[in-house]
């Protein structure tokens, strides 16, 4: 500031602090709680499946069941706990990859594809 001038009316942050305190509280009182926080979090630790990985189930007529995913989200959950990243998980007669930091299926191969298969960028297998 020159010498002589004034700092505007309100203090030196002016009306504008008002305004960013506003914007402030606001924020907050719209943030979710803990608990819900924790819910999601719960409930989004299934499994999701790349584009790539739900092409190749449609093309293979490869599908799921609910006891299915629940082994897959399990063996996801055994490989994410010795450090792994990027999984081979052999199931019955189908082989996924998967990136274990985000859960998601890479790419799907069914029994009539899995030999003479070479998978690279793995850092593990797990056999279910």
């Amino acid at each position: 500031m020159r010498s002589g001038a004034t700092a505007p009316a309100g203090g030196v942050g002016g009306a504008g602090s008002v305004r960013n305190e506003a914007i402030r509280d606001a924020g907050t009182a719209a943030a979710p709680s803990f608990g819900e926080v924790l819910r999601k979090e719960i409930e989004g630790q299934g499994v999701r499946f790349s584009g790539h990985a739900q092409m190749r189930m449609r093309t293979r007529n490869i599908s799921l069941s609910e006891a299915d995913m629940a082994k897959l989200a399990q063996a996801v959950d055994r490989a994410s706990a010795k450090g792994a990243r990027e999984s081979l998980i052999l199931m019955d007669n189908l082989a996924l990859v998967v990136s274990i930091r985000n859960r998601t299926v890479i790419t799907a191969v069914d029994g009539e594809h899995i030999k003479e298969n070479v998978f690279t960028n793995i850092d593990s297998a797990v056999i279910v």
